[in-house]
C-alpha cells in the first residue's frame, strides 16, 4: 500500500508499523522523516541521503535508502538539526506560557492535544535538579522526549525547555550548554527566613540602611496601576534588605555570568517562592527593582503567594484574600515589563480565574506532578491490582517521601485498597490525601529495585502506559485542558 501523505512515497506493504501521519516532514535535501509504531515501539524513519546521518537498521524501500532509526539521544541530537521546530525557543516573553513538566518522557502527545485548543506556548522539557535525582533521569532525556513529541504530534509553533529551581551556577551552566531555553533560578538558599519573627528593634540592629536606599524608597508613594501604590518605612525597607538582599545579589551574579550575553536566545525567572513566608507586594516591588537597577533583564518573577501551593491539590487559603493580592502582584510585574509564574501550578483550579483575570491574560503557570498523578490514575484503571502493590508500598515509604515536600497529607483519610472495588480504585485521584501519597512517591516508584537489582516497579509500569497510550492522552488532555480552560475564562470574562 503506497501512502501519499505529504508526497511520501514509503511502500507500507513490505514494511509492517502504524504511521504517525502527522509527523511526516520532507528533508530539505530531498527524502522524508516520519515516526511509526512498530512491534509496540515508537521509531523514527528516514528515507533518502540524510538516511545516513542517523543510527540505526538501514533497508531499502521504494528505491529509496532508508533506516529504522530508534528514539536515541544521537538521532535526537540529528533530529532537531535537521528539523528546527524540535528545538526549545523561548517562550517567556510569549503573552500566554504553560509548564507541562513530563516526569516519564510520556506525556507529550497528551500535553500537545491540549495545547492545540489555545494559544498557550507549551514548556514540553521543565524539571528541576530534584527531579533528575529522584527519577534518574537527566535534561538530556528531558529535552529528547520533548523533541520526539512535538515532532510525532506535528507540533511546530515553538516551546520551551526549563532548567526549573537551579540552585548552582553548574546547574545553571548543565542547562544552557544543552539548549535550555528557560534558566529559573531559585534563590531559596539565598533567603532569609528568620526576619519576620524578628521585632523592630531586631531588625533595626542587624540592619542599617544605607543613605542611597533611604533615598530611593523611603517616604515615598511608588504607583503601579489604577488605584494601587506601594510605599516604605524604615522597618519594612530594612526586612526587605535583610531578607532578600543576598538572593539579589546572587540573580545577578547568575545573569551577569551566563544569560546577560544570551538574552535574545534565553528567558531568566527568578523565583522566590520557595520560602516559609508569602512575597508580600512592597516585598516582590524592592526585588524586582533591585534587580532592573542591577541592570538584569528579568523575564519572569515567582513570588511565593498566600495561602498554600501544595503539590497536585487545589489552593488552601483565602480566596478572597488571594484575589486582592494577585491583582498588586500583576501589577507589579506589568510595571516592570515582565510576566508573573505560577509554580505548583497542578490543580490550583479555585484560583485559575483569578490568574487569568489580574494578570489580564498575561501569565506563566508550572505545572508537573499532576502528570504523574493522571498517569497513576490511568494503571488504577488498566491493572488495579499493580496499582495497589504500588500504592501499599507508597504508604510504608510515604515519611521518606515527605522529605522532599511539604505537604499535609493524612494517610489515615485514604481507604484501604484491599477493601475496595476495582472500579473504585481510580476515584481515589478524587482525594487529597491520595493523591499526595502517590504525588510525592514518584521517585521511589520509579527508581527502586528488589534484592536482585531488578526494577520493583518501573518496567511493568512502562509496559502498562505503552499498551494504553491513547487512553493516557486522552486523560491528561482532559486535565490539563481544565486548566487552560479555567486561567482563560477569567482572562476573557
Amino acid at each position: 500500500m503506497k501512502n501519499n501523505m505529504n508526497g511520501l512515497p514509503f511502500d507500507f506493504s513490505k514494511y509492517d508499523c502504524r504511521l504517525y501521519p502527522a509527523s511526516v516532514n520532507r528533508l530539505n535535501e530531498g527524502g522524508w522523516a516520519f515516526m511509526a509504531e512498530k512491534n509496540g515501539e515508537d521509531m523514527l524513519i528516514v528515507m533518502g541521503t540524510k538516511a545516513g546521518e542517523y543510527e540505526g537498521r538501514h533497508f531499502e524501500n521504494a528505491g529509496f535508502d532508508c533506516v529504522e532509526a530508534p528514539l536515541c539521544a544521537a538521532n535526537a541530537k540529528t533530529l532537531r538539526r535537521h528539523f528546527p521546530f524540535t528545538a526549545p525557543v523561548p517562550v517567556l516573553r510569549k503573552d500566554r506560557s504553560f509548564g507541562l513538566g513530563d516526569r516519564l518522557g510520556i506525556a507529550g502527545e497528551g500535553h500537545l492535544q491540549a495545547i492545540d485548543e489555545f494559544d498557550a506556548y507549551p514548556v514540553l522539557a521543565q524539571q528541576s535538579i530534584r527531579e533528575l535525582d529522584l527519577t534518574q533521569r537527566s535534561y538530556e532525556e528531558v529535552l529528547d522526549a520533548a523533541s520526539w513529541a512535538v515532532f510525532r504530534h506535528g507540533y511546530k509553533r515553538g516551546f520551551g525547555a526549563d532548567g526549573d529551581h537551579l540552585k548552582k551556577p553548574e546547574e545553571v551552566e548543565y542547562a544552557l550548554n544543552l539548549g535550555f531555553t528557560i534558566i529559573t533560578l531559585d534563590c531559596s538558599e539565598h533567603i532569609r527566613n528568620d526576619v519576620n519573627d524578628m521585632s523592630e528593634e531586631q531588625a533595626a540592629n542587624e540592619c542599617i540602611l544605607s543613605d542611597e536606599l533611604k533615598q530611593c524608597y523611603l517616604w515615598k508613594q511608588f504607583v503601579i496601576g489604577d488605584g494601587i501604590n506601594i510605599a516604605f518605612n524604615e522597618d519594612s525597607l530594612r526586612r526587605c534588605v535583610l531578607i532578600y538582599s543576598k538572593a539579589i545579589e546572587y540573580a545577578a551574579y547568575i545573569f551577569k555570568k551566563y544569560i546577560s550575553e544570551k538574552t535574545h536566545q534565553v528567558d531568566f525567572e527568578v523565583s522566590v517562592d520557595e520560602t516559609s513566608a508569602p512575597t508580600l507586594p512592597m516585598q516582590h516591588y524592592f526585588v524586582a527593582n533591585e534587580l532592573i537597577k542591577r541592570n538584569v533583564k528579568i523575564t519572569a518573577i515567582a513570588p511565593r503567594f498566600c495561602g498554600e501551593f501544595q503539590k497536585g491539590v487545589d489552593y488552601a487559603g483565602d480566596v478572597n484574600r488571594f484575589d486582592d493580592e494577585m491583582k498588586v502582584h500583576a501589577a507589579i510585574a506589568r510595571h516592570f515589563g515582565y510576566k508573573l509564574s505560577i509554580h505548583s501550578g497542578s490543580d490550583k483550579f479555585s484560583v485559575f480565574p483569578s490568574i487569568g483575570k489580574y494578570t489580564g491574560g498575561r501569565f506563566h503557570v508550572k505545572t508537573a506532578g499532576t502528570s504523574w498523578l493522571v498517569a497513576m490514575q490511568v494503571i488504577a484503571e488498566a491493572d488495579p491490582n499493580l496499582y495497589r502493590e504500588v500504592h501499599k508500598y507508597a504508604l510504608a515509604n510515604f515519611k521518606e517521601a515527605a522529605k522532599y515536600y511539604h505537604v499535609t497529607t493524612d494517610i489515615s483519610k485514604i481507604p484501604d485498597v484491599d477493601k475496595m472495588d476495582d472500579n473504585d480504585l481510580p476515584g481515589l485521584f478524587s482525594q487529597n490525601d491520595a493523591r499526595q501519597l502517590i504525588h510525592i512517591n514518584y521517585g521511589f516508584i520509579l527508581t527502586d529495585k528488589d534484592d536482585n537489582g531488578n526494577f520493583l516497579f518501573r518496567d511493568r509500569l512502562y509496559a502498562l502506559w505503552q499498551k494504553n497510550k491513547e487512553l493516557y492522552a486522552n486523560r491528561l488532555k482532559e486535565h490539563i485542558s481544565r486548566h487552560l480552560e479555567l486561567l482563560y475564562m477569567g482572562w476573557r470574562t
